[in-house]
C-alpha cells in the first residue's frame, strides 16, 4: 500500500488499479472514503479506462474486428507501476501490454498523479498516445465517499450541493446498463439534492449537461464534508449500492453505450480522440473539511 501525507491529510492508494483506499483528515481523525464492504460493494474508488460504463453486449467494433471489454474497462484490474513518489505525491503508470492489447488494440501510457495540497487531494489523469493511429478512449473517476461521515448523523442528514443552480434531467439506464434515448426531469432550479438510499434503487443518476463544476457532500448537523471539483469532465454519475452507507460522485470523460449505439468505437458517444504523440490531461479535486 502506498501512503502520502501532509499536515492536513493522509491518503492511501493501492497500486492494484491505482485505487484510492483511504482519505483521513488528521485534525478530526475522520475517514472520508467508503470502507469497501463486499456485502454491498467491494470497491472504493475504481479508475475507469479505456471506457466508462458498459458496452452493449460488452462488445465494440474497431477496424473490422469485434472486441470484448467489460464494464468500465480494464484499468481497475491492472497493476500500476509507481514511477515517482514523494511525501505528498505519487505517480502511477499503466502501459499497454499483452493482456490489454487482446481487448483494446492501442499503444498508450496512462498515468495517475495523486497530490496533496493543504486540505485538498488532486487527482490528475494523463493519457499519452504511443501509437501511430488515433487513440480512442474514455476515462473517469468512481470515488465512493462515506455517508454518514460522523457517528451521530444518519445518511438522510446529508445532501449534495451543486455549485450552480441546476434545471437538469437524468438519463435512465436499462437493466443492461445502457443509456436510454431521452432524459427524465429531475433537478428543478435547485442547488441541493437531499440524500436518501432509495435514490439509487434504479442504478446511477446520470447527467450529461450539468452547469456545475463542483458538488459538495454537506449536512446541516455537522460541519464535516467535502467538495469534489470536476471542471473539464462533461458527464457525471452519482451512485450508491443498494442501502449502502456511501455515495459515489463520478466525473466522466465518456459515458456508457446508449440503446441506439452502433457498437463502432469511433462512433461511441463521448469518446475522446487523441492523435499520435499527443497528451490528454484532466484533474479532479476533493477538498476535505
Amino acid at each position: 500500500m502506498i501512503q502520502i501525507s501532509n499536515e492536513k491529510l493522509t491518503v492511501q492508494i493501492n497500486p492494484q488499479g491505482a485505487e484510492l483506499q483511504s482519505i483521513v483528515r488528521k485534525d478530526n481523525g475522520l475517514e472520508y472514503l467508503w470502507s469497501g464492504d463486499p456485502a454491498f460493494w467491494g470497491k472504493k474508488s475504481p479508475v475507469l479506462f479505456p471506457i466508462v460504463g458498459g458496452l452493449t453486449d460488452n462488445t465494440y467494433h474497431y477496424n473490422g474486428q469485434n472486441y470484448t471489454l467489460g464494464r468500465h474497462g480494464f484499468a481497475r484490474e491492472q497493476l500500476f507501476t509507481v514511477t515517482e513518489q514523494a511525501e505528498e505525491h505519487v505517480i502511477l503508470r499503466l502501459s499497454d501490454n499483452e493482456t490489454t492489447r487482446k481487448v483494446y488494440p492501442f499503444h498508450f501510457d496512462f498515468t495517475i498523479q495523486y497530490l496533496l495540497q493543504d486540505d485538498q487531494l488532486q487527482v490528475t489523469y494523463q493519457v499519452k498516445n504511443q501509437d501511430d493511429k488515433t487513440l480512442l478512449f474514455s476515462v473517469g473517476a468512481h470515488p465512493a465517499f462515506k455517508v454518514p461521515l460522523t457517528p451521530d448523523t444518519t445518511y438522510e442528514d446529508y445532501y449534495l450541493y451543486f455549485n450552480k443552480e441546476e434545471e437538469e434531467g437524468i438519463w435512465p439506464l436499462t437493466a443492461g446498463g445502457q443509456i436510454q434515448s431521452a432524459p427524465v426531469p429531475f433537478l428543478h432550479q435547485t442547488h441541493e439534492l437531499p440524500l436518501k438510499k432509495s435514490l439509487f434503487y434504479k442504478d446511477a443518476l446520470v447527467f450529461k449537461n450539468l452547469d456545475s463544476t463542483a458538488i459538495s457532500i454537506k449536512s446541516h448537523l455537522t460541519r464535516h464534508g467535502l467538495t469534489l471539483a470536476f471542471e473539464g469532465f462533461p458527464y457525471m454519475g452519482i451512485w450508491a449500492a443498494k442501502d449502502a452507507d456511501f455515495v459515489c460522485i463520478e466525473p466522466w470523460c465518456g459515458i456508457a453505450d446508449s440503446v441506439d449505439a452502433t457498437g463502432a468505437l469511433e462512433e461511441k458517444e463521448g469518446i475522446n480522440r487523441l492523435e499520435p504523440g499527443r497528451l490528454f490531461e484532466r484533474t479532479w479535486t476533493a477538498t476535505i473539511f
